[in-house]
């Protein structure tokens, strides 16, 4: 499996859009400082993933996501979320 996901750091007050094939190592590895881009805003919750079978499908959804309509996107679908977090 590939997943996309997005994990939030209350601490930057930011959202990060990401793809893996190990979620669970993966969101481990932001929150023990493995990734040098995330280490600053430990720790990270995850807050939405998807899960597709074949690797490109995953590629063209996380590049969706990290565009105007997919932020969009996001935000309607994670509106509760968003308001419980005070995104």
């Amino acid at each position: 499996m590939f997943y996309v996901y997005v994990i939030y750091s209350e601490k930057l007050r930011k959202r990060y859009i990401d793809r893996t094939d190990d979620l669970l190592s993966r969101i481990k590895q932001h929150n023990n400082g493995g990734s040098n881009f995330t280490s600053r805003g430990m720790p990270w919750k995850l807050i939405y993933y998807e899960a597709f079978l074949v690797k490109k499908d995953a590629i063209v959804e996380e590049k969706f996501l990290k565009t105007g309509k997919g932020r969009e996107g996001l935000k309607f679908l994670l509106k509760n979320t968003a308001e419980e977090l005070g995104l």
